[in-house]
């Protein structure tokens, strides 16, 4: 399977070969992509964001889509027999409630909503709903990923939790921290996987784990080289100019300086813009998000929209429609990562399922 972070959708090759997935919490469809580049079919996609259901059914054009609450999707009872017949359930359920760049425990079990247009939801029982739709249309497979503040502090009882529904959906689940920038994508960015494989279909894989838990063995060591942003840097798009704070921040930066809040502490004794991170041309580029703030060390300017397309490895010709590029992309799993992950999934359980 050859990837590169810059491609397009057009020349594209999608065999459709590997078997069947629908994804859940869509978003622009970065996990769809990388299903599809690594041979799969995406038959559908449910997602709760109108603007962002319209870009995802602009480029890929779904068999089926559903644009509603998980909580209304999981209780329909008009789905058609494909989703009954899945290889893999794929979802990504929004999880600032968890992030280390939230508020964590003081944001858990309120009602919050991501932006203007979305209803508002408890997030952090959404992972449990998306559990109940598994529980129902039984796949052979179950991807979930999320962010990395859910393997710490008092989150790790969610983790337990999650497990334990899993469990009682009929599936033996396992959660691999993985880090993007190890696995072809110039960024840096570590996310948690639950991948679980349903009971019936597990007994060929199982191996002893430790003294209590047998389970489907699944190899997951990526260590690709590193991409550093030199390697992917835009030098014919400098049009991005700073605000005026933080372009008299820049001037005063120094070499080792992690962030614009280094620079407003040294300088003005105050704490703020610790969300500017810095990207040094030596160095992979930091992660993506849905509010994009980082800054090149070099450069008096942020990422340009091919930096941020190359970084999440987006192809060129994604059509965003109105939204904006870092919002997208700053949301979505890169295609290239689940392309990786779930081609290793296809080669150690599901062809071996289907052989």
């Amino acid at each position: 399977m050859n990837l590169h972070y810059n491609w397009t959708l057009k020349d594209a090759i999608f065999t459709k070969d590997k078997g069947k997935v629908f994804s859940c919490f869509a978003c622009g469809g970065g996990s769809t992509m990388g299903y599809k580049l690594a041979g799969f079919d995406v038959i559908g996609c449910n997602e709760i964001d109108p603007k962002m259901m319209e870009a995802y059914i602009t480029n890929h054009k779904p068999q089926y889509s559903y644009l509603e609450p998980i909580q209304t999707f999981k209780d329909r009872g008009d789905l058609p027999k494909e989703l009954y017949n899945l290889d893999i359930l794929d979802g990504s359920p929004p999880c600032s409630s968890f992030s280390m760049a939230g508020n964590r425990e003081k944001d858990w079990g309120k009602e919050k909503k991501f932006r203007e247009g979305q209803s508002e939801q408890v997030l952090d029982t959404l992972f449990f709903d998306f559990i109940d739709l598994a529980k129902k249309l039984q796949p052979k497979v179950v991807v979930a990923e999320n962010v990395k503040g859910l393997l710490m502090g008092s989150a790790q009882k969610y983790v337990n939790e999650i497990r334990k529904a899993f469990e009682k959906a009929g599936y033996i689940c396992q959660y691999w921290l993985l880090d993007a920038s190890k696995m072809g994508v110039p960024q840096r960015r570590e996310r948690v996987f639950f991948i679980c494989l349903r009971k019936d279909l597990a007994e060929p894989f199982l191996y002893r784990k430790n003294l209590f838990d047998y389970v489907p063995k699944l190899e997951l060591n990526f260590n690709e080289k590193q991409i550093p942003f030199k390697e992917i840097i835009d030098l014919n798009d400098n049009k991005i100019t700073l605000s005026k704070l933080d372009g008299e921040l820049w001037d005063k930066r120094k070499i080792g300086d992690t962030d614009l809040s280094d620079i407003s502490i040294r300088e003005r004794n105050i704490l703020s813009r610790f969300n500017a991170k810095f990207i040094y041309q030596n160095k992979v580029s930091n992660t993506i998000t849905a509010g994009e703030q980082c800054v090149l060390f070099d450069l008096k300017r942020n990422r340009n929209n091919n930096e941020i397309l190359e970084c999440g490895t987006y192809p060129k010709d994604y059509n965003f429609l109105k939204l904006k590029t870092e919002y997208v992309v700053g949301m979505s799993v890169p295609p290239i990562m689940t392309a990786k992950i779930s081609n290793e999934i296809y080669k150690q359980w599901l062809s071996k399922l289907t052989n």
